[in-house]
């Protein structure tokens, strides 16, 4: 599994601002993640705080993991926010996936602003163990 970080513009390592002439400046992150793999599978852990699953999109095509998710700022309902400095980033990240991996069968959860991923061996890309016969 390779990490190929997409990123509208790169400024400063993983940061970049994006905005439009009428949109609000906002910041897009590539969220830090962990990666193990063993025989069986690969696991993903990404960071994305203040994310809910509402605000959460996996997506695979062509061989591509990509993760994108929008953080949010709770105001209560009976304020007005009149200024804020630092505005809720948008996190954003690709990774290309091997043909070993059954993307058909990931398995995604969310919990405390950690989103985990695993994705499963085929079978036929799992080790297996040769016997030698004795001649």
């Amino acid at each position: 599994m390779s990490d190929n970080t997409r990123i509208a513009e790169r400024e400063q390592g993983a940061v970049s601002r994006q905005a439009s002439s009428q949109e609000r400046r906002r910041m897009t992150l590539a969220p830090s993640v962990d990666i193990v793999e063993d025989a069986h599978a690969l696991t993903l852990w990404a960071d994305l705080p203040g994310v809910s699953k509402d605000r959460l999109d996996v997506k695979v095509q062509d061989g591509r993991l990509t993760i994108d998710a929008e953080s949010a700022v709770p105001v209560p309902s009976n304020l007005r926010l009149a200024h804020a400095e630092v505005r809720a980033p948008y996190f954003s990240r690709t990774f290309s996936v091997s043909e070993d991996f059954d993307l058909s069968k990931i398995e995604a959860s969310l919990k405390d602003g950690v989103l985990k991923l695993t994705l499963p061996r085929r079978e036929e890309a799992k080790p297996r163990r040769i016997e030698v016969a004795a001649a």
